[in-house]
């Protein structure tokens, strides 16, 4: 297909796409003249990623190379493969480690995790937030919340490690955490209506 179709089929303008090919990325077409070049499904599904990286998950383009480059060449372990997803999702993160609360709370449930990384960090600034508005986050629940989302991760988890290859595994992740983020907000209204309704 020409860049037109590609762009009648993704919904993405044509300046858009060739800004993504510009960018590095989309991968270029098979070209057919000097000035044109064929496209295939496996741009359709390119863009469609790309897209909703930055539309969707607010990932700069920059963030997006990273993706594309791991996608192209994936690390050796889906364990990195996770952690470069991960990094890239977080963006830029200050020097702050995670608050002692958050330290505390990781290591007394035994997570090998990175505990000065960017997530770690975001947890610590989430919950001074929430408890500064007064939101009773207190140990016992943070653990509660820990072990419910470390079910959800299971899940995500299963997800990835079933893909076929480390490239459809990292698609996976990106796609998972930023498309399925919103969709896990709406199940916690759900889940707390229905519990809501049980008690009453």
């Amino acid at each position: 297909m020409r860049i037109s179709q590609l762009a009648e089929r993704t919904g993405v303008p044509v300046h858009t796409l060739k800004y993504y090919l510009r960018e590095g990325v989309l991968q270029p077409g098979t070209p057919t003249s000097r000035t044109s070049a064929d496209y295939g499904e496996e741009h359709v599904e390119r863009v469609r990623l790309v897209r909703a990286l930055v539309e969707h998950g607010g990932v700069p383009v920059a963030g997006v190379r990273t993706i594309v480059e791991a996608l192209e060449a994936p690390p050796p372990s889906r364990h990195e493969l996770l952690g470069t997803a991960h990094c890239t999702l977080a963006g830029p993160g200050g020097d702050e480690g995670p608050g002692e609360v958050v330290a505390d709370l990781l290591e007394g449930l035994g997570w090998r995790v990175w505990a000065d990384g960017p997530f770690a960090a975001a947890l610590g600034r989430a919950v001074e937030a929430a408890r500064a508005a007064g939101a009773p986050l207190s140990e016992d629940v943070l653990r509660r919340y820990a072990e419910a989302m470390r079910a959800v991760a299971e899940v995500d988890l299963d997800l990835a490690l079933a893909a076929g290859s480390p490239a459809e595994a990292m698609h996976r992740v990106v796609v998972g955490t930023v498309m399925v983020d919103p969709v896990l907000l709406a199940l916690r209204r759900v889940a707390q209506e229905a519990a809501s309704a049980e008690r009453a």
